[in-house]
């Protein structure tokens, strides 16, 4: 099994599967599960990942922080996979493989290197740690995590207008003189 077949193959999105985190190979995205969201990184080789962290933290307290989340710039850094993980658990996840073709690993690892220690703009909607490791290995940035957000988000303002209008439409009924 080559590792396009092997990443694919953890790409479900149930963080409680028995599947091995898998031996990373260089160009590989990284998953890593968080308590109340997934962080992704990108695989260097021998240890190393690139990824995001908040610029006002230390690097120690950015791995875990779901401040993290919410930060308007961050640094991409160079560091040892295991560090980042810590105590949470990870899988390689190339998802996107079957409709994006990766970049040739050389490419992908030298744009990831010459980003390294570079302040970035953060969105959690738009430009987060899955669009910037999908944008080194796809040459596109993509987050079905964004995606997932987005669609909830309109899901409750759909909502809130539809009670907002059954609230008014009842209101006028209760209103009429007659």
């Amino acid at each position: 099994m080559d590792k396009y077949e092997r990443s694919s193959t953890m790409a479900s999105n149930d963080p409680e599967l028995p599947d091995p985190p898998g031996d990373p190979q260089p160009g590989d995205l990284i998953e890593i599960f968080r308590p109340a969201y997934q962080h992704w990184a990108l695989y260097l080789g021998d240890g190393y990942i690139i990824n995001l962290t908040p610029v006002d933290e230390s690097q120690a307290a950015a791995m875990s922080s779901v401040k993290s989340v919410f930060s308007r710039k961050a640094v991409v850094r160079m560091q040892l996979l295991k560090e980042v993980v810590g105590s949470d658990s990870y899988r390689v996840n190339n998802k996107y493989d079957h409709n994006h073709t990766p970049l040739p690993v050389c490419e992908i690892i030298q744009r990831a290197q010459v980003l390294i220690g570079q302040e970035v703009s953060y969105d959690l909607l738009g430009s987060n740690c899955e669009h910037f490791v999908t944008l080194l290995r796809y040459g596109e940035g993509v987050s079905e995590q964004a995606t997932r957000a987005i669609g909830a988000i309109s899901l409750v303002t759909a909502a809130a207008s539809a009670f907002s209008v059954l609230g008014l439409i009842n209101t006028r009924s209760r209103n009429r003189p007659f």
